[in-house]
């Protein structure tokens, strides 16, 4: 396993588990180590920093568009349900394709339904209905 990959797996169980202690951080490195997990491309250092930088400024820019989604579903309701397919980026390692995920869901209106094998995610999104 890559220290990367190491890494997301115990930020994430540190963000579940709202918890640093000793016994918690231990509990976290075991649970990090032994998942199961499946490479297709070694994570390296520098894709991974500069997905994280590429994905923290996405994150930036979606936050006012999350907000404006968010109100604009309260004020005008959404009837549309729409699923549709978008390409995963080629050569991802599994962390990689977890923030690809997060940012997806990052918005009110998206959330990924799954992670297909043939390289696709399946997303589903709500939208207005288009009056005729």
């Amino acid at each position: 396993m890559s220290i990367p990959d190491l890494l997301l797996r115990l930020t994430i169980w540190f963000l579940l588990t709202a918890d640093l202690s000793p016994a918690n951080i231990a509990i976290g490195l075991f649970v990090a180590w032994f998942i199961p997990h499946r490479y297709t491309v070694p994570a390296s250092w520098k894709r991974w920093l500069k997905e994280l930088l590429r994905v923290c400024w996405e994150i930036v820019l979606a936050i006012p568009k999350a907000y404006f989604e968010a109100f604009e579903i309260i004020l005008r309701p959404h009837a549309k349900e729409v699923i549709t397919r978008e390409r995963v980026r080629p050569f991802r390692t599994p962390g990689l394709i977890f923030l690809d995920i997060f940012l997806i869901t990052f918005t009110p209106k998206t959330i990924v339904l799954k992670c297909r094998e043939d390289g696709w995610y399946e997303v589903h999104q709500v939208e207005r209905r288009k009056r005729p």
